[in-house]
């Protein structure tokens, strides 16, 4: 079941699912509309010569941040950057959401997630956009610009273990901007958790 408009301003309106700031006309009839943010983190591809998943690689990417809302950043054909949502996210213990691009956006070639579009239960913070261009002309991006949308699925039962809380291992909890990959604490876990 998916949340409709009505469901979703009576979950805003009791706190219980915050979107900040909401953009106007953001509420569609099953969905949020996203904007996107300024900040985005381009690959330093001549840094490494390949990623290895197990190490932290601090400079892997560069911080590009767009001061003028008039200007674009400008993502090149086969390009993979990572971007941010101007709204921070929080979701209640009961709640998932599912991200997704506009379709607007798609036809002309832009994908906003490639795996990531699942938000968990618990979930604060900005949403990490994976961007990339799968068409054969540059692609201009403004700040501000609606760039995706969420959708809201009730649970049957609040999460025992929500997003954030120390059983899991939450590594993203509460990021701020686009946020690179942590996927190397995994193997410093102890065998058998699980990320």
């Amino acid at each position: 079941m998916i949340l409709s408009d009505r469901d979703l301003r009576a979950a805003m309106a009791s706190g219980r699912l915050r979107i900040e700031p909401l953009g106007e006309n953001a509420i569609q009839p099953s969905s949020i509309d996203l904007r996107i943010g300024s900040e985005f983190r381009v690959f330093a591809n001549n840094r490494y010569p390949y990623i290895d998943v197990r190490k932290p690689m601090d400079d892997l990417t560069e911080l590009v941040t767009v001061d003028d809302p008039d200007e674009p950043f400008i993502l090149h054909p086969g390009e993979f950057v990572l971007g941010t949502t101007l709204e921070t996210v929080t979701i209640p213990d009961d709640m998932v959401a599912r991200l997704e691009g506009k379709s607007s956006l798609a036809r002309l070639g832009l994908l906003i997630h490639s795996t990531a579009g699942f938000v968990d239960a618990g979930w604060s913070g900005h949403l990490t956009l994976e961007l990339s261009n799968v068409a054969n002309l540059p692609i201009t991006l403004y700040p501000g610009m609606k760039i995706g949308q969420l959708a809201f699925f009730p649970l049957t039962s609040p999460a025992e273990h929500p997003y954030g809380s120390s059983e899991i291992g939450s590594k993203y909890q509460g990021q701020r901007g686009p946020t690179p990959s942590r996927y190397f604490e995994n193997f410093e876990r102890e065998p058998g958790d699980q990320a």
